[in-house]
């Protein structure tokens, strides 16, 4: 057939070799018959070590061999690692090999066959196989800088010729293929299987609400998810100077009573300053790692540290530990960072979840110094005007008494102690003015969104629906800031309290003239009448039998300060609406002066 020929459809393309010798075409169709055979071999096998036994086994009988392997060099520890081997001792294939020992060593190093046709009389042979006297050996260019070797053993002396060597070297390259295709195979396989993790315990990190409580899950999950020896958080401390460790799994005395970690000092500092992750394959040989001797006891070896990053800035790290040298890949290190991501989030969350109980613990601890302060108020306002009539009638008897009359000096003392009632009565009314509130305009919307933002994490506990609907025009009032988000977090604390089983809450601003009315409703059962009558009573005059008198004074105490209004209704398919009504802050309005406020007319 001539070269030149032009091959029908579906043929074979027009500059296809054309094959006119028998012995080549023989030992084509042979190699492809391998081909066939070495791929039926390995299909059934889902990773590199069960394919490479087939390939072993095939060899094994094709070149009439008792034994056989594959190992790779890890380029971490210097070390030849066993991926499969046939007819070896269990003791033998347990032991990595040196690369400076042995044949097999050899090829390793040179990249060159070997034949070696009497082991017993070859310098560079190692007891691989008591009885094995011949050894064929390919090296395997995996990748760079995996590299390895591909051999096989017979117990009978020249077992191996040309014609055996050279089918051992084809089968090397379809072996170096077949690696490469199932290392492809089994990185994506472990890519789905941590990204199937990742997802699977990130609703574990974000279900944690105290911080001790998420650092536990989040070092538990880490070390689950990267196989690790010991998984560790360690956070900045104010100053940013000092790593302090806050949480470690799988971790033993030494470990957890480690000193701080420096910051400008340590192998974790230099992840914090970069902002990026970082690893070292032995950290008890490494001279850039701090604790080595803690890291001998606790049998701690590769490590892989990210940052965690919250708010634009490095909070901590997050450290996962092997137990024995290793380089992390780029999927896991990727893995990591996107978990150390997720965990940075849950951190804030439980720091604003821990703030938010601080703040409800204040405001309840304020709430109780400001219901002493009102009762001390009203004692005082209640006590004043009888005093004044005693004051006003011990004058009027003008009880003067001759000086040696001991009831002069007894009018006296009467006197005397009426007058200190009296200063003590205007001192406690002086103190209750003190907490008037400093007048200025503030924007409403702000305040309410920061006041969410605060809430989010307690209402998603407690299973209820945010919605804000603020005014368009984003109206300011006129009053103290301060007072005003005690007043809407009491209210949103209130309705939160009101909806134990889920709910939605509202929050609603609209500017009616000039006035705000600020909007809080609940979904809960509502109020009765006598409850929204008894709401704002004072302390006095409470109607609830047992109780405080705390309710909702407070809130009507400052928005009565603030010459506003609080309307409470309760529509019949249940459910509370709280309807503050503040002054609109004026488009000029004096500063500096807490005497002068607008106030709410009667609309609305």
């Amino acid at each position: 057939m001539s070269p030149n020929r032009s091959s029908p459809a579906g043929g074979l393309p027009a500059d296809a070799p054309v094959l006119t010798d028998p012995a080549e075409v023989a030992r084509r169709r042979a190699e492809l018959e391998w081909l066939r055979v070495l791929q039926l071999a390995a299909a059934d096998a889902e990773s590199t070590g069960p394919a490479l036994e087939a390939v072993l086994r095939l060899l094994q009988k094709a070149l009439q061999a008792e034994a056989g392997l594959v190992v790779l060099l890890n380029p971490t520890t210097g070390f030849l690692e066993w991926q499969a081997a046939v007819g070896l001792p269990r003791r033998i294939v347990q032991q990595p090999l040196r690369v400076s020992e042995g044949v097999i060593g050899w090829v390793t190093r040179t990249g060159r066959a070997a034949r070696v046709g009497d082991l017993r009389l070859d310098p560079r042979a190692q007891p691989l196989r008591p009885r094995a006297r011949s050894l064929l050996a390919m090296p395997l260019e995996v990748a760079d800088p995996v590299r390895g070797v591909l051999a096989v053993l017979a117990d009978r002396p020249n077992a191996f010729g040309p014609e055996q060597e050279s089918l051992l070297r084809w089968c090397a390259e379809e072996v170096v293929r077949l690696v490469r295709r199932l290392w492809v195979v089994e990185r994506l396989q472990l890519k789905a299987q941590m990204f199937e993790t990742l997802v699977r315990v990130s609703p574990k990190v974000h279900l944690a609400y105290s911080l001790d409580e998420a650092l536990g899950t989040i070092t538990r999950e880490a070390g689950v998810l990267m196989g690790a020896r010991l998984c560790s958080v360690l956070l900045l401390d104010p100053e940013g100077e000092w790593l302090d460790l806050k949480a470690a799994w799988g971790a033993g005395p030494a470990y957890r009573n480690k000193p701080q970690v420096s910051v400008s000092e340590s192998f974790v500092g230099v992840v914090v300053r970069r902002r990026k992750p970082m690893q070292l394959a032995n950290v008890q040989t490494s001279s850039r790692y701090q604790h080595t001797a803690v890291a001998r006891q606790e049998g701690l070896v590769a490590l892989l540290s990210v940052p965690l990053i919250s708010g634009g800035r490095c909070v901590g790290v997050l450290n996962v530990y092997k137990d024995r040298p290793y380089v992390f890949s780029d999927l896991e290190v990727a893995v990591l960072s996107a978990f150390a991501d997720l965990s940075a989030l849950a951190l804030e969350r439980a720091r604003w979840h821990e703030r938010l109980l601080q703040l409800e613990e204040q405001l309840r601890h304020n709430e109780r110094l400001a219901a002493l302060g009102l009762l001390a108020a009203e004692v005082a306002h209640e006590v004043r005007n009888p005093l004044t009539v005693i004051q006003m009638l011990y004058h009027s008897l003008d009880l003067r008494f001759p000086p040696d009359d001991p009831r002069a000096e007894d009018a006296a003392v009467l006197g005397r102690k009426i007058e200190q009632l009296n200063r003590i009565v205007e001192r406690i009314l002086d103190l209750a003015r003190s907490g008037e509130p400093r007048f200025a305009p503030v924007p409403i919307h702000p305040l309410l969104e920061e006041l969410a933002r605060l809430v989010r994490y307690k209402l998603r506990q407690h299973q209820i629906e945010l919605i804000w609907r603020p005014d368009p025009h984003d109206p300011k009032v006129w009053g103290d800031a301060g007072q005003l988000e005690q007043v809407f977090l009491n209210l949103v604390l209130n309705a939160t309290q009101a909806m134990p089983q889920g709910g939605t809450l509202t929050l609603m601003t609209q500017r009616k003239g000039s006035h705000v009315v600020v909007t809080v409703q609940d979904t809960g059962p509502g109020m009765s009448p006598e409850q929204r009558r008894l709401a704002f009573r004072t302390m006095l005059q409470s109607g609830r039998p047992g109780g405080t008198g705390l309710g909702l004074a407070i809130v009507g105490r400052i928005v009565e300060a603030h010459q506003g209004r609080v309307r409470i209704e309760s529509p019949e398919g249940g459910g509370t609406r709280v309807r503050v009504i503040l002054p609109a802050a004026p488009d000029t309005a004096p500063t500096g002066h807490s005497g002068t406020t607008p106030t709410c007319t009667s609309s609305g």
